[in-house]
């Protein structure tokens, strides 16, 4: 009797710490879960958080007065002058600083990331262009002059210091379109190792007040911290162009991007790592403040290739096509005096449209005259268009 009691109550025992085995799993299982659950609720009450937090205002820094306040212009419009946050790092708030401030006390709150305009990012950014000096025919002299003015300070600074002379700080191509100033820039960033940053002057007149003039700014920063650069501002007369005692409020924006650029011409070392190339049409427009000392004061002329130039452009551009033993340079050079170096690159072009059309390999010497025709007769097209336009405008 006492023996069927005793395994009896053991193998209650058994189950009983089976039970409690059972329990302590299921406790452990609703504290896991308890604690993901608290994590979601915590999750969603931050999400519910931002979502009814009033936004914050951006703002530039304009300037730091003596009791700590700051002056800023708001993305909103006005000035204004705002308290810091006792958390906010005082020594990242400069002039120029984009800060967040809040909509109540406009008290600033954070200082915002440094970032690049969307404007700049698009603009061309080429660590170590593809041209160089043998891709250019015709422009022997100008390739000198550029060399010393840009190559040579980026290369060897130390012969100018050493000398005690100072290089231009910038230096203007000018000429008629298509006579390769943009291929000279790019040709000396590569021989240099420079950065070469391609700015349509154009980009710079913008319709906000103060963006043109923050723009040039990015740019020239952009420029510094991509140092030994070289940029390179196409139809500089876009923004350059003489200025007018009166004049629309786009002109006047015009006018304080020019003014902008000629301070920032005027604030850095010629023997910095930094070197300025203009590229214009039309330099009998320029203001003459672009022009005097100390700003673009080596001024390089590209004209039209002369008969030789014209051979050796006509020479680059065929030596890597496929064409008959009978080209004659000479001819082709004489049959297209006035045309640019980029209307050599059309005929070649165009001539090897001709001998695709007559289901040929290679572009023969009827190719090239006929193509020189069609592009005479294009340039005199639009020739008569734009006197046509003058006229009557």
């Amino acid at each position: 009797m006492s023996g069927d009691f005793e395994a009896l109550r053991g193998s209650n025992s058994d189950e009983d710490e089976q039970l409690v085995k059972l329990l302590e799993e299921k406790i452990k299982s609703l504290q896991i879960e308890i604690e993901n659950l608290r994590k979601e609720l915590n999750y969603y009450k931050a999400e519910m958080e931002k979502m009814l937090s009033p936004p914050l205002i951006e703002a530039v820094v304009l300037d730091v007065l003596p009791d700590g306040r700051v002056l800023v212009r708001s993305s909103s419009g006005p000035n204004l002058i705002v308290n810091v946050a006792r958390h906010v790092d005082l020594e990242l708030i400069k002039p120029g600083r984009s800060v967040a401030l809040n909509q109540r006390g406009s008290t600033i709150l954070e200082v915002l990331p440094q970032k690049e305009d969307p404007i700049v990012k698009s603009m061309e950014v080429i660590e170590k262009p593809n041209v160089t000096y043998s891709d250019i025919g015709g422009l022997e002299e100008q390739i000198r002059e550029l060399r010393e003015v840009i190559e040579l300070p980026l290369k060897k600074p130390e012969l100018f210091r050493e000398l005690g002379i100072e290089p231009p700080k910038g230096v203007l191509l000018y000429g008629p379109p298509g006579t390769g100033k943009t291929l000279l820039a790019k040709a000396v960033a590569r021989e240099s190792n420079a950065t070469f940053i391609h700015v349509v002057a154009s980009e710079f007149a913008q319709k906000f007040v103060g963006e043109g003039a923050r723009i040039v700014r990015e740019v020239f920063e952009m420029a510094k911290r991509k140092a030994p650069s070289i940029i390179f501002i196409d139809e500089i007369d876009a923004i350059g162009a003489k200025r007018l005692d009166i004049g629309t409020s786009g002109e006047r924006e015009i006018q304080r991007t020019l003014m902008q650029l000629l301070a920032e011409l005027d604030g850095f070392n010629p023997l910095d790592n930094v070197k300025i190339i203009a590229a214009t049409n039309r330099i009998d427009i320029l203001d003459p403040a672009l022009l005097r000392p100390g700003r673009f004061d080596r001024i390089i002329e590209v004209p039209l290739p002369d008969f030789k130039g014209r051979i050796e452009i006509f020479n680059i551009y065929l030596k890597k096509m496929k064409t008959s033993e009978d080209i004659n340079l000479e001819l082709i050079a004489q049959l297209t005096e006035g045309f640019s170096g980029a209307d050599i690159k059309n005929v070649c072009t165009e001539a090897g449209y001709i001998a695709i059309r007559s289901n040929r390999n290679k572009i023969m010497m009827e190719d090239l005259i006929e193509a020189i025709e069609k592009i005479k007769n294009k340039k005199k097209r639009m020739e008569s268009n734009l006197e046509r336009r003058e006229k009557y405008s």
